[in-house]
């Protein structure tokens, strides 16, 4: 059950995101997530004594990874949805990620590039044009231009981060690597979120996206994630970030009544086609929600 179960957390990210942006502004709502997530961390490191980075080299690697990975992917993405980016098709944008994290590990680490990774970047690009295009532009759709810019973005910093975290941070220990990586994430959010109102309605539904981003997603997922990792099952946890996408589509349907048209589906399948021919050569990467 644990698969199944990573999947469905994973996925209500994006719910959560969508279902807190009327009651605060974006980097708001992040930074109160991060610095709840923070002393949780502390309490739950009494119990399992993780091994600390012991340097500031190695503490400045991790916090320069939590910049890209959490400061700058969720900040970018959590933006889009406040604008009013539809979670399923934000969703979709991201589930491109292993396509990036290859490119990025091309030009940083010299990996090379197999035709099977341009072969999947033009079927996940097609993909792409096909689920964000119809609506692009539209009233009240949220596909606009700065959104997409902006997850895009968001996209490019996670897999930027990952590859950072592979080449400066591979042996840190999890739980205290992601403190240290909060910690970064609040240097982003911080000072964005002094340009907007700290004005938050405590609303039942905004405790709740509060709660389950911090508990369920950047607790829960993660220690999910740990035991599948552990557990040897790493190829398999691949196949299952794929599946995120989809099940954040189906959750965005029935909770905001976001719909797509067949053409979307259609553009959402080759989407999920295109990281599968990726994962052929790369490994799973971590994405942070």
């Amino acid at each position: 059950m644990i698969p199944g179960t990573f999947v469905l957390l994973w996925s209500t990210g994006f719910i959560g995101a969508k279902m807190g942006a009327p009651y605060a502004d974006p980097m708001v709502f992040l930074s109160w997530r991060f610095a709840l997530v923070l002393p949780l961390l502390l309490a739950i490191s009494l119990v399992t004594h993780p091994k600390w980075p012991v340097n500031a080299t190695q503490i400045a690697h991790c916090v320069i990874t939590g910049v890209m990975i959490h400061g700058c992917y969720l900040g970018a993405t959590f933006w889009a949805v406040d604008r009013g980016m539809p979670a399923g098709a934000t969703a979709i944008v991201v589930g491109l990620q292993p396509v990036f994290s290859t490119l990025a590990a091309a030009l940083l680490l010299g990996e090379k590039i197999q035709t099977k990774h341009w072969a999947g970047l033009a079927i996940g690009g097609t993909g792409l044009a096909l689920v964000l295009v119809p609506k692009l532009g539209l009233a009240g759709s949220g596909i606009e231009p700065v959104n997409i810019a902006a997850v895009f973005f968001g996209v490019l910093s996670i897999s930027i981060g990952t590859v950072y975290q592979k080449r400066f941070v591979p042996q840190t220990d999890h739980l205290a690597g992601t403190f240290w990586q909060y910690i970064g994430a609040l240097l982003v959010t911080v000072p964005l979120s002094l340009t907007e109102s700290w004005t938050v309605v405590w609303s039942g539904e905004f405790i709740f996206a509060l709660a389950w981003l911090t508990l369920v997603l950047s607790i829960g997922a993660i220690t999910l994630l740990m035991i599948l990792i552990r557990q040897g099952a790493v190829s398999e946890v691949a196949s299952l970030f794929y599946l995120v996408p989809v099940a954040a589509s189906v959750e965005s349907y029935l909770l905001f009544g976001e719909r797509l048209s067949l053409v979307q589906i259609c553009g959402m399948a080759l989407v999920i086609c295109a990281v599968l021919i990726i994962r052929r050569r790369s490994q799973p990467v971590q994405q942070p929600v």
